[in-house]
């Protein structure tokens, strides 16, 4: 299926507060320089917010990760989980039509669909309250045929009662998922043949749908506020002290801190040793962020105090530098090829370890070979790709 970006988009995009929150907590879990591990989590908490993914919201999401925009829309238009055009605001229904779903009768949901909600798929019915489409095997074979409604399964269904379900949604009721025929789980329709005393006793739905009716919301999008944020992994490791957080992303630093009581023991617990023990330690890092020049550090490329003829080179032409990365390199005073072209590997060694959010990027893509040619006016292949607009 060709997957495209939809014709009307947005003028623009934004997590709300809560989101953003957790969208920097996410990078949090990953090594620096490694942040796009996070493509995916962000793209779908992005959904999540808005209902399908626009493109200025997977902009938005490369820019938070420093990526190249067409890395970031490779993800969303390849995993079909991402909608790239907007979807029911009360729900998308997703029918299966795979094998076992469309012996038992798929094709009946779907005529219900194509009636009750728009002619074809991804089409947002009259009132804009549902779309639907047909989807690949949802793993529920032995209930079929079925259809994922929001993030659950509503199985054993009928033509009938899907049609009844829609009705129910769209005046605010919360039908209940799972099988919709009677059954527990998925055990034979004849009737158990085997642990026939068997005692669902604790509840009166199998988990996941006890789940969904004791939220009791089987529709509704994560907004970001549904459960405290946790970051234990900020306050342990060598490179995640509370005093010195090597992670810089997060808009707001105290959360590095304030999410973990368990820092305030070890601190109690330096209190009371000798006073020589205790102070040394916090000068420690403060000393390492002051060096300007050290063997670790590097030493920092001599800067301008803007672009030469007021017109800076388009750094983005060096492969791995994304918008946001060649922001960076601008507010250090790197607005040209011929200056990263001139890099030491001193000057080199400071890039990869002060660019917060992006270390060892710049020998990794061997940005001053490529800063050469490209000084010289010549082209890299990446280049060429980014002139001929394949790179966003």
């Amino acid at each position: 299926m060709l997957r495209r970006l939809h014709h009307e988009q947005p003028d623009s995009f934004a997590f709300t507060p809560a989101n953003k929150e957790w969208a920097e907590t996410q990078i949090t879990k990953y090594p620096e320089g490694r942040q796009a591990s996070a493509i995916i989590p962000l793209l779908w908490r992005a959904q999540e917010q808005e209902g399908w993914l626009s493109r200025p919201a997977i902009e938005h999401v490369a820019d938070m990760l420093g990526l190249a925009y067409i890395r970031a829309l490779e993800v969303a238009s390849f995993y079909f989980m991402f909608q790239l055009q907007p979807v029911g605001s009360v729900a998308n229904i997703q029918v299966c039509g795979t094998t076992s779903c469309m012996i038992c009768g798929a094709e009946d949901l779907v005529g219900v669909c194509r009636e009750k909600i728009a002619d074809k798929p991804h089409t947002l019915s009259a009132d804009g309250k549902f779309s639907w489409e047909e989807v690949e095997c949802l793993g529920a074979c032995a209930n079929a045929p079925m259809a994922q409604i929001g993030k659950d399964y509503y199985e054993d269904l009928t033509a009938e009662r899907l049609a009844e379900i829609i009705d129910e949604l769209a005046s605010g009721k919360v039908p209940t998922p799972g099988p919709q025929n009677g059954r527990y789980a998925s055990e034979p329709l004849s009737g158990l043949t085997s642990l026939k005393d068997f005692d669902s006793g604790q509840t009166k739905y199998n988990a996941s749908v006890q789940l969904a009716t004791d939220i009791g919301e089987t529709v509704k999008r994560i907004d970001g506020t549904e459960v405290p944020i946790l970051a234990p992994w900020r306050d342990k490791g060598a490179n995640h002290k509370p005093d010195a957080p090597s992670v810089k992303l997060s808009a707001e630093p105290q959360d590095v801190s304030a999410a973990a009581p368990v820092m305030a023991k070890p601190a109690a617990d330096k209190a009371d040793k000798p006073k020589s023990a205790a102070k040394p330690k916090p000068a420690k890092p403060q000393k390492a962020t002051k060096a300007a020049s050290t063997p670790d550090a590097g030493t920092k490329p001599e800067a301008l105090s803007g672009a030469r003829g007021y017109a800076a080179d388009d750094l983005k032409q060096i492969k791995g530098v994304g918008p946001k990365l060649e922001k960076l390199l601008n507010s250090h005073g790197i607005y040209h090829f011929d200056q990263i072209a001139s890099w030491s590997e001193a000057e080199v060694a400071w890039a990869d370890q002060s660019l917060v959010g992006f270390k060892g990027r710049v020998s990794r893509d061997n940005w001053v070979d490529q800063a050469k040619v490209l000084a010289e006016g010549g082209e890299t292949e990446f280049s060429k790709r980014v002139e001929d607009g394949d790179v966003y």
